[in-house]
């Protein structure tokens, strides 16, 4: 239940005047709590089988949990159905989970031989607000314990220290969990310390919804950008480069010359002006912006140039720190101070397609939702402060439209605001920005929700949440409203009345990042991209080589209207044809047999195996040319 809004076990002694809320099992604090027992009853379950196992953490994460434990040997998949077989007695044991507060020196005499435990207590005050999950265990003002009871005989078999609230007992969890995977993971999250051993899992309050889960899962793992990246030869991570830095191969390369040129076409009809800036810059520019206050642990280390020495070894020239960039709106600042600007320039609207890199740990890294250097499709809008809700209506409006070009159209927004201590500025900007675009939110139609504290340093964000076609939620636009940099920047323009104003700068990336939006996109098509997206949209693939030359001729018609086409006239069977291009998931396989070189026709074969005979060549030619002008989704028979 919540008591006065903090969530508390069934347990707790309530007054008449405390307001009382019901936390239901399949509510998100509901799915946390049931998630966060379940992780507790695997550590019991690992330290009854392995005694002399020490605990990490714990915590509830999206769909599931985790636990990170000090053992001597790496778990193997025999240990995870062991571990299952542990849980499921401790579950039907009915166990009660019992709260107790506890001194800082109970706790440390209770815990003396959990080292792990030991250092969170010694963390307590800074465990809130800890950056791995720290919070599950000494998030709260004091200590507590959770004690596993047995109920027939009220002893304690086991205990964690642990912030709670959790079930009333362990038969709560069921039988809807499940041991998902092994993986490796620092303690805290820190490459300087020890690497410890973590057993994800899955929760679900009952049996169905697991299976319903499960086969969510097994369709994601079909569609993973990073198995079909390599079958279909679109991307690859070459070691040699080095971990998060993704090189694109020719047809990954046509996805995204595609993706990047029609962005720039609907930029260019929305009124946006195309710069560039250097993938490197001087500190003092990122010290302008607050980005090394506030973002250093982002940023690559610097590196230091320019210094100059005499034939004794003694400094002439004192040297310079230069920076990767993380981010590009510092850069665009100087574009717009490099001149005078008046209000009859505004709105200013830069556009940039800039690489920046940043420092992701190497645990985070992975694909390319997560990579070290990435190319984000970036947007500076300066304007003014009277014309800012009208500029943020429109760029909100444009960031919908352009996703549904790209064939995503069910999403969510959600407003990002203040962390109260990670922000620069006033907080009567802050609450000018943070309304502004909350009313710019609701005036859109779509449901809009709330992340507290979620903001970047220098302003409130929208953030449009796209779901995919298989449900899941994917983070993709972002509009920062920012009255912040403009003024650390000293930027102004001339109002109309002569006297000089600041303008308010609007952040605005439409991808986030080429690369992550190109990963979204692979699994939301599983790799069937839409017409105008794929690689290769149409293949001819005669049935005997004497028809080679007559598709060589439609062939060669489509070319010459644009469209990326060409013939197998490869030794293999015409079966194996037919498969291999399937499988590459080509949009049209043109086949063509004596039948249909007399009629001068085609044969259409889509990628879902349905066939349309007889097709006329004009209609051929002018029914493919007009799905890639539509952007069109083409899988199967009368789709085009």
């Amino acid at each position: 239940m919540r008591v006065n809004g903090e969530l508390r076990d069934l347990a707790t002694t309530v007054t008449p005047t405390d307001a009382v809320e019901a936390v239901t099992i399949d509510s998100t604090d509901g799915l946390n709590i049931l998630r966060h027992s379940a992780a507790h009853v695997l550590a019991q379950a690992v330290q009854t089988i392995n005694p002399e196992a020490k605990l990490g953490i714990g915590p509830p994460v999206t769909d599931g949990f985790y636990y990170d434990f000090d053992v001597a040997e790496p778990f193997t998949p025999e240990d995870v159905k062991a571990l299952e077989k542990a849980m499921d007695r401790i579950i039907r044991s009915g166990q009660r989970f019992v709260r107790r507060v506890v001194t800082d020196d109970e706790a440390r005499a209770e815990l003396a031989d959990e080292p792990y435990k030991l250092e969170l207590i010694g963390i307590k005050g800074a465990a809130a607000q800890g950056g791995d999950n720290e919070s599950v265990e000494v998030g709260g003002a004091e200590l507590t314990i959770y004690d596993n009871v047995d109920p027939k005989t009220g002893e304690t078999v086991w205990k964690d220290l642990c912030r709670g609230p959790h079930l009333p007992n362990t038969r709560m969890i069921g039988n809807g969990y499940s041991l998902t995977r092994l993986a490796a993971a620092y303690w805290r999250g820190s490459e300087k310390n020890p690497q410890l051993q973590r057993i994800y899992g899955t929760a679900w309050p009952s049996k169905d919804e697991l299976r319903a889960y499960q086969a969510r899962q097994e369709e994601a793992a079909k569609r993973d950008h990073r198995k079909l990246g390599a079958e279909l030869d679109l991307f690859s991570f070459p070691e040699e480069i080095g971990s998060g830095l993704p090189v694109f191969h020719p047809r990954g390369g046509i996805i995204r010359q595609e993706m990047e040129n029609y962005s720039r076409k609907r930029h260019t009809e929305a009124g946006y002006d195309f710069v560039y800036s250097p993938h490197i810059t001087k500190s003092n520019l990122f010290e302008t912006s607050g980005h090394l206050d506030w973002y250093a642990d982002g940023m690559f280390p610097p590196m230091h140039l320019d210094e100059e020495r005499d034939a004794d070894g003694h400094v002439t020239r004192q040297g310079v720190d230069y920076y990767l960039k993380p981010m590009n709106c510092p850069f665009h600042n100087l574009i717009f101070r490099s001149s005078g600007r008046s209000y009859r320039d505004l709105p200013m609207r830069l556009f940039e397609f800039g690489s920046v890199y940043r420092y992701e740990k190497s645990g985070v890294v992975h694909g390319l939702t997560r990579v070290r250097g990435m190319t984000q499709d970036d947007a500076h809008i300066y304007t003014t402060r009277e014309n800012m809700k009208e500029e943020l209506t429109s760029t909100l409006n444009f960031v919908l439209q352009l996703l549904a070009d790209y064939g995503l159209e069910d999403y969510y927004l959600e407003l990002s605001t203040k962390d109260p201590k990670k922000f620069v500025g006033s907080d009567e900007a802050w609450d000018e920005a943070t309304q502004t675009l909350a009313e710019v939110a609701e005036a859109s139609g779509l449901e809009l929700v709330s992340d507290p504290g979620g903001a970047a340093f220098y302003g409130p964000k929208i953030s449009v949440q796209a779901r995919d076609a298989i449900g899941r939620t994917w983070q993709m636009s972002t509009i920062q409203l920012d009255f912040n940099l403009p003024e650390r920047f000293d930027l102004e323009y001339t109002a109309s009345d002569g006297t000089r104003q600041r303008p308010v700068m609007i952040h605005r990336a439409l991808f986030g990042s080429i690369e992550r939006f190109f990963a979204v996109l692979t699994e939301h098509y599983a790799g069937a991209f839409p017409v105008w997206l794929s690689p290769v949209q149409v293949v001819g693939i005669p049935v005997a080589e004497q028809y080679g030359p007559y598709l060589d001729e439609i062939i060669a018609r489509l070319k010459a209207a644009g469209v990326r086409a060409e013939v197998d006239n490869s030794d293999d069977r015409m079966q194996k044809k037919i498969r291999t291009h399937t499988k590459a998931k080509v949009p049209f396989q043109l086949i063509v047999g004596e039948e249909d070189r007399s009629n001068r026709s085609v044969s259409f074969r889509f990628r879902d195996g349905t066939q349309e005979n007889g097709v006329p060549v004009d209609d051929a030619v002018s029914r493919i040319v007009e799905s890639i002008r539509s952007r069109a989704q083409v899988t199967g028979q009368g789709q085009i």
